[in-house]
């Protein structure tokens, strides 16, 4: 299976030029070919083909004065530019005739844009020096950071530069499915928002509420922002600590996320999630809590490392009716409001946790075998905030992966 390797860069001044070259080019190149084929089909012909637009808006291009800068980058950078239009015109018919979901048309991009990337493949003949730099043709050699070693070698690397200024190295690598040691242990979460995680073992995950906690200094920044003159060097200054304040939030979550999956995929041998309706409950008051837990990323995370380690990973439908049903006789005692957080069965008498009793029933209607209903609540740690945990700049590579015990 193919999986995506993220490092951080540190480009020289100078690099950072030549990269703001390669992304503009790659830029231009692709609205080119966007405009083409817009104005093709506005003219009721056919698209032209890839190859069509490669010979007319590189290599035709680079001869004539008003696109000879087009020669400065590297010709993989440009092509791979028209690759990725080519592919957002297939996923957006592709939606269009239900094989995916439906995605907007594609769109011209800009220069303002919060995300510039540039994909550099084997052709374009980059390489990772014996020093550990990130060799790029006509960039130069990159410093990387490694966190990780790479498993494999890397058909593709993807350089980024994201809304708070950062870049990084997106590595794509081959790799084999790696079996943890089998374990009789499963689980059924129940997600939501006054605990991120209800495991049907009785174990509860408070929502670490990343974007809550960090809001007071969001509010700041963004008020900041608001007062610089528009199209001043202030405000653009500005914006990058906005952006940066965001990015602290995004990265905090995000390593939140991929410690509870790796510890709940490490220690299950088969793990179910209901299929939550996140878009529905993104356009109700609690929009900001919703996306704030980011569930959507989690369930990815553990579908992935389930496949990836060997266990099994089962995803139920969001109508079962999981809060309704007692996990001990099965009466379904009706729908209750959402205060209502213990309950009383009135087929056995049992005294149900709301969100306990919905994860052993997710775990049931999954096929999983689990009698952990009414299970003491133990509480779990909530890592610290990226800037309140603190972390070195530089270290040596590590083997990437879940150790097993």
């Amino acid at each position: 299976m193919q999986l995506r390797y993220s490092f951080r860069l540190y480009p020289t001044a100078g690099q950072r030029g030549a990269l703001a070259r390669a992304f503009g080019c790659a830029r231009v190149v692709y609205n080119d070919a966007l405009r083409a084929r817009e104005t093709a089909r506005a003219g009721g012909k056919s698209f032209p083909k890839i190859g069509d637009l490669s010979k007319l808006l590189v290599t035709e291009a680079k001869k004539t004065a008003e696109r000879a800068w087009l020669g400065e980058v590297s010709a993989v950078v440009l092509q791979q530019s028209l690759r990725d239009l080519d592919t957002a015109y297939r996923n957006f018919f592709d939606g269009l005739k239900g094989k995916r979901p439906r995605m907007g048309a594609p769109r011209f991009k800009s220069r303002k844009d919060n995300r510039q990337a540039v994909r550099f493949t084997a052709n374009a003949r980059w390489r990772i020096t014996p020093g550990g730099d990130l060799s790029l043709p006509k960039v130069g050699d990159v410093r990387v950071k490694w966190s990780r070693a790479l498993p494999s070698v890397p058909s593709t690397v993807t350089v980024i530069k994201d809304a708070a200024g950062r870049y990084f190295a997106s590595f794509v690598v081959e790799t084999d499915p790696a079996a943890l040691p089998e374990t009789e242990s499963v689980v059924g979460i129940d997600l939501g928002l006054g605990h991120f995680a209800v495991l049907s073992d009785g174990t509860k995950i408070d929502a670490p509420r990343f974007l809550r906690r960090a809001e007071k200094r969001l509010k700041k920044a963004q008020r900041n922002l608001s007062r610089k003159a528009k199209g001043s060097n202030n405000r653009d200054k500005a914006r990058i600590k906005v952006a940066r304040a965001h990015a602290r939030v995004a990265d905090a979550r995000r390593d939140f996320h991929h410690q509870l999956s790796t510890k709940i995929i490490r220690e299950n041998q088969a793990v179910a999630v209901e299929d939550q309706a996140v878009k529905g409950l993104a356009r109700t008051r609690l929009a900001k809590s919703v996306h704030d837990a980011g569930w959507a990323a989690f369930v990815a995370m553990l579908e992935y490392k389930a496949a990836l380690y060997g266990r099994t990973f089962i995803r139920i439908g969001r109508f079962e009716p999981t809060s309704q049903i007692c996990c001990v006789c099965g009466t379904k005692d009706g729908p209750k409001p959402l205060h209502i957080r213990v309950w009383t069965c009135r087929g056995c008498g049992t005294v149900l946790d709301r969100d306990i009793n919905a994860a052993v029933n997710i775990a049931k209607a999954a096929g999983l075998a689990v009698t952990a209903c009414g299970a003491q609540v133990r509480p779990v740690r909530v890592p610290a905030q990226r800037e309140e945990a603190g972390t070195h700049r530089d270290g040596p590579p590590v083997v990437a992966g879940i150790p097993a015990r």
